[in-house]
């Protein structure tokens, strides 16, 4: 069974929202490593121009994922490759998925959602991501998040427009805090 779960990245001072729906490994100690790569990659998205806002945060979240999970499933443990392809060429051709018996699920797994829908009703995590307003990238440190209760919101036979609004927050805080928290209940 499948963790589902909605991020949505906000900015400080702003009605700009952007909000993603991830399939599967929901959890903060799932979720929480794929922010704070964006965050530790504060210097270089200032380098190239890429710091812009919660949009962009919200993108670069769903990229870093995916070469995530195609890294780990086109290598196996002991260092040899998986019968999938292995190289991003190959992951891209669908002339390489006629040999494997499988569903390319780097194709799945995110959506882009509208905020004004609310939620779908089978997530078991929230997430809201604060940004700071004047630019996201500069100090990371002052990224806020938070993060709901394990299912402690509207599900399936009750509306999820504001499931945000009304969710029970088992944290609220910085993303460092919320990683030393995560790391900390292992």
């Amino acid at each position: 069974m499948s963790t589902r779960c909605q991020l949505r990245f906000t900015e400080t001072d702003s009605d700009r929202v952007a909000q993603i729906y991830r399939h599967s490994d929901g959890y903060p100690r799932s979720v929480l490593p794929l922010l704070e790569i964006i965050e530790n990659q504060h210097e270089l998205l200032r380098e190239t121009g890429t710091q812009r806002d919660a949009s962009y945060a919200a993108a670069q979240f769903i990229l870093v994922d995916k070469l995530q999970y195609i890294s780990h499933t086109t290598k196996s443990k002991s260092d040899t490759y998986s019968n999938w392809p292995d190289t991003i060429d190959s992951v891209l051709d669908p002339e390489a998925w006629k040999q494997v018996d499988a569903t390319p699920t780097y194709l799945l797994g995110h959506g882009v959602e509208d905020p004004s829908c609310g939620i779908h009703g089978d997530e078991e995590y929230l997430y809201v991501i604060e940004l700071p307003a004047r630019s996201p990238f500069e100090n990371p440190a002052n990224w806020r998040i938070k993060i709901s209760e394990h299912c402690g919101f509207p599900r399936w036979e009750e509306p999820t427009e504001d499931a945000f609004e009304v969710a029970d927050w088992q944290f609220e805080g910085t993303l460092s805090e919320a990683i030393a928290e995560v790391e900390e209940g292992r």
